[in-house]
């Protein structure tokens, strides 16, 4: 069994099936990295390219890449000629210009290293007239050639393109790992761990499995605001455990009304829908990871002040009203509808 990869954190399963690839000279000509921002789909092609091109690939102790040698550190620091990123720049898709360009330059030899890998960044922003472009380069490429595709999603990306990859999907990170990492490579996570635990638990949950989201959370000024959705989802479950309380209805909505603007409000009202959903998840297994709650215990509490109906209900709710919000509804007419809906006004 080799080693591959072993400074990056999860996809244990992966990097080791990488490993074995790699080391045995079959790895394929073409993959598809699929993963949530954050999760690490640059550093994970980055890694392939890497232990390819590694002066100490086939060392008796078997760890690629190893981060020491000179074709390593070049890769590694985005400093490689045979490294090509290909993006959309500053454009909202990947047009089929940009796969024109370089179906010409695959056919220009390596500089340095045996392979020359081209990393499709937001590959799942490709239209569709690049992506059958780009079957014409993915079919038949030059022996030397390797694509990694980085998407969020696979959806997006025709069949006919799905069928000549391999796809790599990037699994959440457990949050336990994150914050171990966390406070070992970085005081300030460990001083807001001793300082505020319950704040950051709170940063864990909210950083969805990405530890590249998790760093960007120590931020206190990036961390606020999503704290603050987190405490007003809250308050609305507590509120609708009280049910038809018109006075702390209108304080709680008044401000959405007020002073935000309809992403805010949408933000907010998925904020309080994923909350809902671990409520309902806690009335039916104690087995599913929770999205909302950074302790079960918490969510187990409210669960109870609910029966399952009335969580449904409220969810129906919260999907309804983003919809409207998004359709350009009246905002002050959607949220007085959504508490009438969920039971806080009769």
């Amino acid at each position: 069994m080799h080693s591959a990869f072993d400074d990056m954190l999860g996809n244990e399963r992966l990097r080791e099936r990488l490993a074995n690839d790699i080391h045995a000279g079959r790895l394929s000509h073409a993959y598809i990295i699929e993963g949530a921002d954050g999760l690490g789909k640059h550093t994970l092609a980055l890694r392939i390219a890497a232990a390819l091109a590694c002066e100490h690939r086939g060392s008796a102790d078997d760890t690629i890449p190893c981060r020491t040698c000179a074709a390593c550190r070049k890769i590694l620091s985005g400093n490689s000629p045979d490294v090509i990123y290909i993006n959309k720049g500053d454009k909202a898709t990947m047009g089929v210009e940009v796969i024109r360009s370089m179906h010409a330059d695959v056919y220009v030899a390596p500089n340095e290293c045996e392979d020359k890998i081209y990393l499709i960044e937001d590959a799942h922003l490709m239209t569709v007239q690049a992506q059958n472009a780009f079957l014409l380069t993915l079919e038949e490429p030059p022996s030397y050639v390797r694509f990694f595709l980085l998407c969020n999603s696979t959806a997006s990306l025709l069949e006919t393109v799905r069928s000549r990859a391999l796809t790599l999907r990037l699994e959440p990170i457990p949050t336990e790992v994150i914050g171990k990492h966390l406070c070992e490579c970085d005081g300030e996570a460990r001083a807001l761990r001793d300082q505020s635990p319950r704040e950051f638990r709170e940063l864990l949950v909210c950083a969805n499995g990405s530890v590249g989201k998790a760093k960007q959370l120590l931020d206190p000024k990036r961390r606020k605001p999503i704290l603050e959705r987190r405490d007003a989802a809250r308050e609305f479950i507590l509120l609708c455990t009280k049910r038809h309380n018109s006075m702390e209805a209108l304080r709680f909505f008044k401000p959405f009304w007020e002073k935000r603007g309809r992403d805010e409000i949408v933000a907010q009202l998925n904020e309080c829908l994923v909350c809902v959903r671990d409520l309902l998840l806690c009335k039916q297994t104690d087995r599913v990871p929770l999205c909302f709650f950074s302790e079960r215990e918490e969510a187990a509490e409210l669960s109870y002040q609910f029966s399952a109906p009335e969580l449904l209900r409220v969810g129906t709710g919260l999907e309804n009203a983003i919809n409207r919000v998004q359709a350009n509804a009246n905002i002050r007419l959607t949220l007085t509808s959504l508490a009438v809906d969920v039971g806080l006004l009769s």
